[in-house]
């Protein structure tokens, strides 16, 4: 018997503050589609069809450190979610409208991503790529 995967259906994102969290998600293109109050989460997704999983049940940290990320202990876990976008440049816009820092970047990878990195209100980290034809990457930075 084997299987086989056959795409990513989603991130489950633990949060403090609903309506924070889904104001931050919602100015990112996602859009609440199922709310589930008994287990504490909803499902979002986006114009294209990726979906988040937004759980509210986090316990505030101090300064929003990230425990997968800021404490110098590293513990197991995911580290964060990444997603792919059409126009970098029209995301860093959209962030700089939105008030949101960018922690990273924009860098290139691999000589074909281009690559930010952001924080939700809750330090949870997410990465964004942009695909670049092989000729483009040395011109973005």
């Amino acid at each position: 018997m084997s299987f086989r995967i056959t795409r990513y259906e989603h991130v489950g994102i633990r949060v403090t503050d609903r309506d924070r969290a889904l104001a931050f998600y919602n100015a990112l293109g996602w859009r609440e589609e199922i709310n589930l109050p008994a287990h504490h989460a909803n499902e979002m997704v986006n114009d294209a069809g990726i979906y988040i999983n937004l759980i509210f049940n986090g316990a505030k940290r101090p300064d929003d450190r990230n425990i997968l990320q800021d404490e110098p202990i590293k513990l197991p876990g995911y580290t964060h979610a990444a997603f792919v976008v059409e126009e970098m440049d029209d995301l860093i816009a959209r962030l700089a409208e939105a008030g949101v820092p960018l922690t990273d970047g924009p860098v290139i990878y691999s000589d074909r991503r281009r690559v930010i990195f952001i924080r939700d209100p809750d330090g949870n980290v997410l990465e964004f790529n942009e695909l670049l034809p092989d000729s483009e990457a040395e011109a973005v930075c």
